[in-house]
């Protein structure tokens, strides 16, 4: 028994005692531990908990988020990648074509619409135009994979601190999402889509967020795409640079007459600063605001070690200027009107480029704005606000330069006094009521008495025109009476011809406006332009044959030789005898060799013209000829004011005869086509008439009797609708 029990016990105790030590380190130690931690977390520490778990649960949703995101960016940008096209499809970026305008010689000499120079390449334009287009645009070009976290955090603190949002102002877009929105992300232009190529354009500049993930998203399938010269041509070819020109090689030849690859490093500043705002910092709109702004790059494109002390000094001392070439190629008022001459479809509207060849001679041109220049600086006040307009043409109405106003560059669409502007012809209108006359068989020595009259109007009253002289002189012939620009003998003539006659021939000649039909239509107080009444002279030069004045000698698309359009002259139909037209021609020389127009007189080379005076001096007109050109000038307000002291043997002859002394310069002298009366011979020799010595004076009567003119007619009844203006003729004192 005793042995038996001696031999259990330390069995018992072994397996107690194993027990023991195997659950005291892994069961009954880590739960009271766990008890007391709870015990001291208490709320906040499940909170906490609470708040540790959810952060690893967000944790977890952004990794995956970001993976979607990834994902989802990698296979946009990857479709993208497989709709470019190759770069040389996509360099020319316009929805429009250009147009060429070619002078008389065939060089070019302005260019309307978007004119696209011709395609260039990164690795062959200046270096400095490429170092200054990274220097202004980004820094950082060839280093980035197409967006620039960098740039953009930047962009956004800048527009914070300046007060705006953080996507308004400053974009921080690289170079290659710039090319991006050019490219207006791949969509071309539909005009069955959008309502104008406007808001096409303004579509494609959208700044929302949602356009510049896409915008994103299509730079980087361009990093993958192109290479990063690539990517530069696409940029330089495409930007705008303002005044028509699409792309860098446009821009340069626009401003500097000269190819991008060839601009020195402040033409290169200039051309790089217009990115910002082409339109604002256009050389041709402020050549000084756009110098500004090409300091300012040349000095990023020093900093960033493009240019050396010394070179970055020497293009600040020599700052960018418009060539001459570039600046003649504005086109001025001439390039306008020839645009609106041609068909909407093949200039403004056109989808292709186009080539015009012109009648304009640039030589005869600068003639024209420096006679202008020159009496206004020499003559007229510096304040004043006084307009002019000048029209050069040949007696078959070719165009050969015109001036719209004291503006001769500048943007398209200038107001043109030229051709848009409706001004009462005064008393350039009487030579037509002459014209009327010589070719119905009176001779320029007929007589005619320059008396008081009356014409009772119905309706009106008694009508009782006056001469701007106010005074009378009596007997004299109708040579005498235009030479010295009499008003009574213009309406004798008038209305023994009949009004119907003098309208039919105006309107021949050109002037084909709402001609008065009232006995003040002498007097010229139907409106017209300038270039009219200078086509309609040109019409007397020419022996009396209408001119439809024109500006194109032929039309082609650049890619043709075969042209889609030309014409050879703008001669008419025959409006009076070739006799009547030399007789006037005749007439109008004694203008200027001893009439109204003395101040025209040229030295050494005949000439004939007419002045003209409308009421209260609110139109000042000279026009004439030589036996080479027709030149037109009128002078005036814009808002129809009064002009002080000027009448049309005044400024405007100035005017004319400066351009005419500079137009005919190493021009020989020719004889006008005239032909004085019987017993009349040389230009500025007195008249002689029938019985008179050949030593008697101008001016004197001749013997015998004089021609009778026929009777004034009388307006009749039918005449009232047409007589309602004539209540304030009897104002109207033209010169």
């Amino acid at each position: 028994m005793a042995s038996s029990g001696k031999g259990k016990a330390p069995l018992v105790a072994h397996r107690r005692t194993r027990q023991a030590n195997k659950t005291k380190p892994t069961k009954r130690k880590p739960a009271r531990a766990t008890a007391r931690r709870t015990r001291r977390r208490g709320p906040l520490g499940w909170i906490a908990a609470l708040f540790s778990w959810v952060l690893r649960l967000f944790g977890r949703l952004v990794v995956r988020g970001v993976a979607v995101v990834a994902l989802l960016v990698g296979l946009a940008t990857f479709y993208v990648y497989t709709t470019l096209p190759p770069v040389t499809e996509v360099l020319d970026g316009r929805a429009k074509g250009s147009v060429t305008m070619l002078d008389r010689d065939g060089d070019v000499f302005a260019w309307r619409g978007e004119q696209f120079g011709g395609q260039i390449d990164a690795q062959t334009i200046s270096p400095h135009l490429k170092n200054a287009i990274i220097a202004t645009e980004d820094r950082r070009f060839y280093s980035h994979f197409g967006i620039s976290p960098r740039g953009i955090a930047s962009a956004v603190r800048i527009n914070l601190r300046e007060g705006r949002g953080p996507l308004s102002g400053h974009g921080g877009s690289t170079i290659t999402q710039q090319s991006a929105k050019l490219l207006c992300l791949g969509v071309p232009y539909d005009p069955d889509t959008w309502e104008s190529e406007a808001d096409y354009e303004a579509d494609c500049r959208r700044g929302s967020l949602w356009r510049k993930a896409k915008e994103a998203i299509y730079a980087l399938a361009m990093e993958a795409k192109y290479s990063k010269d690539e990517i530069l041509t696409i940029y330089v070819n495409r930007a705008f640079l303002g005044a028509g020109s699409r792309g860098f090689e446009a821009a340069a030849q626009r401003y500097f007459g000269k190819s991008a690859n060839d601009v020195t490093p402040a033409e290169a500043a200039m051309l790089a600063g217009l990115l910002v705002a082409p339109t604002r910092y256009a050389p041709t709109n402020n050549l000084e605001r756009s110098q500004d702004r090409a300091t300012l790059i040349v000095s990023l494109m020093e900093e960033q070690g493009y240019l050396s002390e010394a070179e970055a000094q020497r293009a600040r001392n020599n700052p960018a200027v418009l060539s001459e070439a570039a600046e003649a190629r504005a086109g001025g008022y001439f390039a306008d009107w020839v645009m609106g001459a041609a068909p909407d479809f093949l200039t403004r509207k056109t989808t292709e480029d186009v080539i015009l060849r012109t009648t304009f001679d640039p030589r005869i041109q600068t003639a024209a704005e420096s006679a202008l220049r020159e009496v206004f600086e020499t003559k007229v006040s510096p304040s004043s606000k006084a307009q002019a307009a000048i029209v050069v043409m040949s007696a078959e109405g070719a165009v050969r330069a015109m001036v719209g106003g004291r503006k001769f560059k500048g943007v398209a669409g200038q107001f043109n006094r030229a051709t848009m502007a409706n001004r009462q012809p005064g008393s350039a209108f009487k030579p037509f009521a002459y014209a009327a006359a010589l070719d119905m068989g009176y001779s320029p020595l007929d007589q005619i008495v320059d008396e008081p009259m009356s014409l009772q109007i119905p309706g009106s009253g008694d009508w009782s025109p006056q001469n701007y002289t106010r005074d009378f002189a009596g007997a004299m012939t109708m040579a005498d009476a235009l030479k010295d620009s009499r008003n009574i003998p213009a309406i004798k003539v008038t209305e023994a011809v009949g009004r119907d006659v003098v309208r039919r021939v105006a309107s021949e000649f050109g002037l084909e406006s709402d001609l008065a039909s009232g006995p003040a239509l002498a007097l010229g107080v139907s409106e017209t332009t300038l270039l009219n009444m200078t086509g309609a002279y040109a019409g007397i030069l020419n022996g009396g044959t209408s001119v439809e004045p024109y500006g194109i000698l032929e039309l082609r698309l650049k890619a043709s030789d075969e042209p889609l359009m030309g014409q050879d002259g703008g001669l008419g139909q025959r409006v009076i005898s070739e006799d009547a037209a030399r007789q006037l021609v005749w007439m109008m020389s004694r203008v200027i060799d001893e009439g109204t127009g003395q101040r025209a007189r040229l030295d050494g080379r005949e000439a004939a013209g007419k002045t003209g005076t409308t009421q209260e001096a609110r139109d000042a007109w000279f026009l004439g000829f030589t036996a080479d050109y027709v030149v037109g000038v009128w002078m005036g307000y814009d808002d129809n004011t009064p002009l002080t002291g000027v009448t049309g043997g005044g400024l405007p002859a100035d005017i004319w005869r400066e351009t005419m002394v500079r137009i005919n310069r190493d021009v020989p002298p020719r004889p006008l086509p005239m032909s004085p009366p019987a017993g009349v011979s040389g230009q500025r020799q007195a008249p002689r008439y029938e019985g008179q010595s050949a030593g008697a004076q101008s001016g004197g009567q001749p013997q015998g009797q004089p021609r009778n003119l026929g009777p004034v007619r009388q307006p009749s009844v039918g005449d009232v609708a047409d007589q309602i203006i004539n209540d304030v003729l009897g104002k109207i004192f033209g010169n």
